[in-house]
């Protein structure tokens, strides 16, 4: 699959959680959209990912 413009491997049965727990990011703070649909986060751990998906991952930045 690519995320965010880049190959990662898909392994059978990897949620959005796995996916996100994988490259670091912290769940509350990222919003997740597969092939142009937006994934609730409550849906992350349940949400099944395909080696074919497209995923962008926006991380929210706080600062002032």
């Amino acid at each position: 699959m690519n995320v965010n413009g880049k190959p990662i491997p898909c392994a059978a049965g990897m949620t959005v959680q796995t996916l996100l727990d994988t490259l670091g990011h912290d769940r509350q703070r990222v919003a997740v959209e597969r092939n142009g649909q937006i994934i609730p986060r409550a849906r992350f751990a349940e949400e099944l990912l395909d080696e074919s998906d497209a995923i962008e991952i926006v991380c929210f930045v706080g600062g002032g």
